[in-house]
């Protein structure tokens, strides 16, 4: 097992217009953990966003949910990291991918940001990419040149109930991966069916 986590992100965009959009996933993911556990979010202006803090199997575990705009989520990780004196490899983006159909989950460590604009963010503040990333499906709407309108667009019901199924899935496995056995968590999820929707990259 390697060194387990101690911050979750969700990358999302603020404001109530963005709450229930496919970009946003990232802080449905969080807010869900947050209420699994009984915990609550604030402002944290240190951070740049909104924080908590969760005990998973008696490991504590930070919550950020960047309020920088998708696009500069780097300056949110970045200071987290930095004020919580955390690591990057102790670190989960949870973040939407067109890549991956409504549904499907993945985990992964390191890599390139695939078009993802928070990730890339990230990348460019911390100049490295060695962070642990759950991705969670969004689909793709079957041409670049409607991307910018489907991530910032809401799903339908039932790509809705399938990115939530995404999310319990990815819950299940959390306590795992909190511990450092990414392995494990990642053979669990990954072993849970789905499919990758394989068209185009942002």
């Amino acid at each position: 097992m390697s060194a387990g986590l101690e911050l979750i992100v969700g990358l999302g965009n603020p404001g109530p217009e963005y709450t229930e959009t496919r970009h946003n996933v990232g802080w449905w993911f969080v807010d869900a953990l947050a209420e699994q556990h009984g915990a609550r979010l604030g402002p944290d202006s240190k951070v740049f966003g909104e924080s908590g803090k969760v005990s998973i199997d008696a490991l504590p575990i930070r919550l950020l949910k960047p309020a920088t705009f998708m696009n500069a989520s780097g300056r949110s990780v970045a200071a987290a990291l930095r004020y919580w004196k955390i690591e990057p490899d102790r670190c989960l983006i949870v973040h939407d991918d067109l890549d991956l159909a409504p549904g499907v989950a993945r985990l992964k460590f390191d890599g390139g940001h695939g078009g993802q604009n928070g990730l890339r963010d990230i990348v460019r503040h911390l100049d490295h990419a060695g962070f642990h990333r759950l991705r969670l499906g969004i689909g793709h709407p079957g041409h670049r040149d409607r991307v910018t309108g489907w991530v910032l667009g809401r799903p339908g019901r039932d790509d809705a109930a399938a990115m939530h199924q995404a999310i319990d899935a990815a819950l299940a496995v959390l306590p795992l991966a909190v511990a450092g056995n990414f392995n494990e968590a990642m053979k669990r999820l990954h072993t849970g069916g789905g499919r990758e929707s394989g068209i185009g990259t942002r």
